[in-house]
């Protein structure tokens, strides 16, 4: 599906959370934290039936009670969940999601078929997916940290997309110090739909981004891979 519906994953208006948490320690704690904390300028909305309010924000008790549909959904929620939210979001309108959650593909065949689940979900409604078992995305000119990082850059114009967690961690503590800010920071890893074809694609026409950083461990389509790396060369 190449860059279809991205400018919702990169550029949403809205951004709805599901399993935002006030237990320490947890991913969506951490993730709620990182969303305030970098001032992210849409609406933000909160699902979680165990919660009321978090943070002075309303919450949700599940998808169908949300006032408006969210653009972009961040789902931090058990692996055996997922595939369900992503049916139901994609059904209300909601056109990407980053699954933040661990438990797919990386644990062998009952993972890959959760994971073939998710992608099944999300494919009538065109919803793309970043992850699943991935750190998640930020987006730092509009204010947007999606994703459990402990350290929020600040805005440039280097992109950098990687099939590792821990790379983003180790890039972005490189960095700081040495005040080197990004336009994307992207967290692929099992790369259930969106992949690193997808992102030179989208990338090579964002005016904001005058270089692209890769860490790849695998290519899954290598040659949508080398025809996006051509163009973005040549741009």
């Amino acid at each position: 599906m190449s860059v279809r519906n991205l400018d919702k994953l990169f550029k949403p208006g809205s951004v709805g959370l599901i399993g935002a948490t006030d237990r320490a320690g947890s991913v969506g704690a951490v993730v709620l934290r990182n969303l305030r904390r970098a001032g992210f300028r849409g609406e933000l909305l909160l699902v979680n039936p165990r919660h009321q309010i978090l943070d002075g924000m309303p919450v949700y008790p599940n998808v169908a009670s949300l006032p408006r549909v969210p653009d972009l959904a961040i789902i931090v929620t058990p692996p055996d969940t997922v595939a369900g939210l992503v049916a139901e979001l994609g059904a209300r309108g909601t056109k990407a999601a980053v699954v933040i959650t661990a438990g797919f593909g990386e644990l062998g065949d009952a993972g890959r078929a959760l994971q073939q689940a998710i992608l099944g979900a999300a494919y009538p409604h065109l919803l793309r997916l970043v992850g699943p078992n991935c750190v998640g995305i930020m987006v730092p000119q509009i204010g947007l940290d999606a994703s459990f990082s402990h350290l929020a850059p600040p805005a440039g114009d280097i992109a950098f997309v990687t099939q590792s967690g821990a790379m983003v961690t180790a890039m972005l503590d490189w960095a700081a110090p040495r005040e080197i800010g990004f336009s994307h920071v992207v967290s692929l890893d099992d790369m259930a739909d969106v992949d690193f074809g997808d992102m030179l694609d989208y990338l090579a026409a964002d005016a904001g981004t005058r270089a692209i950083l890769l860490y790849a461990e695998g290519i899954t389509h290598g040659r949508k891979f080398m025809s996006a790396a051509r163009a973005a060369a040549r741009g």
